[in-house]
């Protein structure tokens, strides 16, 4: 009987013991999935380091910003010298430097007086990573200036190549191209978005896309419009500025910021991109419409070809271009409730571009397989 007892007792323990291993694994993975939440694609998943978000309860396990100091960037800037300036944003001056290690840097310089809140939000930006964000790496705070320290994207903003100032603006963009970049940014929102807390971008436009030297689109200044406290945002007018046309509805008028006017943003980015215009333009010289009423107040498809960008010539296919004018329509939506989110937005251009590339494909010496982009817009929808 004892040796019976004995063996009830040891299967009992070995079922206790087995169920405890369980439950410790089914924790850890939990855990684990929950510490590494706001990693993606290119962001680093190291456990050892811990850094902790302004919002309560929310860690990520990525390394910590870090702390400049002033005399390193003054170094690297040769003293913040007009060579070194690339330009001037609502934060302030952007100047390219050089660290002691080579790493490349883009440093945004303001005065400004020291604040922990100032500390606080960068150490809840900058573990935000993914291939398609320009990356805040750090801070300094001293002499009554304050920096932010990003990765230095070498081939400047989307602007410039269509229609800025720099040595860009020549430059020839083709139909997918121009796709591979709106799916880059699209990832990039995306991505803010599907953080906890979600992430709203607020300063979304076309010259915060910037491209790598591969030309792939990295979103910058993710979270800014937090450093700059209260920003006053224009109401109506009928002098629209180049910020402002990208502000949805409910922003100019009630300050309401969402996911959902980060996306009608994005629809006047994609509008710039087929276009290769500012949105600010009128769509033709006798119309006193910028290129944003125009899209919201037109009903005849076929009339989009007066504002496709010729330098693209003719070599998209008619339906991924007509997919493309549906997605911006629906971005562009007045009614927020109307507009698709960041994730389907990503989706369809994903759809678009595959659906372009493999249409395009020049099969040996002959001509590619499309429906060119002449025989666009012949009939009205």
């Amino acid at each position: 009987m004892s040796k019976t007892l004995a063996a009830v007792l040891g299967g009992a323990a070995g079922v206790v013991a087995l169920m405890g291993v369980i439950i410790f694994l089914i924790w850890f993975c939990i855990y684990h999935k929950k510490s590494v939440s706001r990693t993606s694609e290119t962001g680093s998943s190291d456990p050892s380091i811990q850094a902790r978000g302004r919002h309560v309860g929310v860690e990520f396990s990525l390394r910590e910003a870090r702390r400049f100091e002033m005399d390193e960037l003054s170094q690297a800037t040769k003293s913040f010298s007009d060579k070194n300036l690339i330009g001037v944003g609502k934060f302030g001056e952007v100047y390219k430097g050089l660290l002691n290690d080579g790493i490349l840097v883009a440093i945004k310089k303001r005065p400004g007086v020291s604040s922990q809140e100032f500390v606080d939000e960068v150490r809840y930006l900058s573990p935000i990573q993914h291939r398609n964000l320009v990356t805040l790496l750090g801070y300094c705070q001293e002499n009554s200036q304050q920096c932010l320290v990003y990765e230095y994207v070498p081939s400047g903003s989307v602007s410039s190549h269509l229609y800025g100032p720099s040595q860009f603006s020549n430059g020839k963009l083709e139909f997918k191209h121009r796709l591979a970049i709106a799916l880059g940014a699209a990832k990039g929102l995306a991505h803010l978005h599907s953080l906890s807390p979600r992430l709203v971008h607020k300063n979304f436009k076309t010259a915060n896309v910037l491209v790598d030297e591969n030309f792939i689109a990295k979103v910058a200044d993710a979270g800014l419009r937090n450093f700059l406290g209260r920003v006053d945002v224009a109401g109506p007018s009928s002098q629209v500025t180049a910020d402002e046309i990208f502000l949805a509805p409910e922003v100019t008028e009630f300050r309401r910021f969402s996911d959902k006017s980060d996306a009608f943003s994005f629809g006047v980015f994609l509008l710039e991109l087929l276009s290769g215009r500012e949105a600010t333009d009128s769509s033709s010289s006798d119309s006193s419409q910028n290129l944003v009423e125009w899209v919201q107040n037109t009903e005849d498809y076929s009339a989009f070809s007066r504002i496709v960008d010729q330098r693209m010539g003719t070599s998209f296919t008619a339906e991924s271009m007509e997919a493309f004018i549906q997605l911006i329509i629906r971005c562009l939506e007045p009614s927020s409730e109307r507009r698709p989110a960041m994730s389907y937005v990503v989706m369809e251009l994903d759809r678009i571009l595959d659906k372009e590339m493999t249409l395009t494909t020049v099969m040996g010496e002959g001509t590619p397989i499309v429906t060119l982009g002449s025989q666009l817009f012949k009939s009205s929808k």
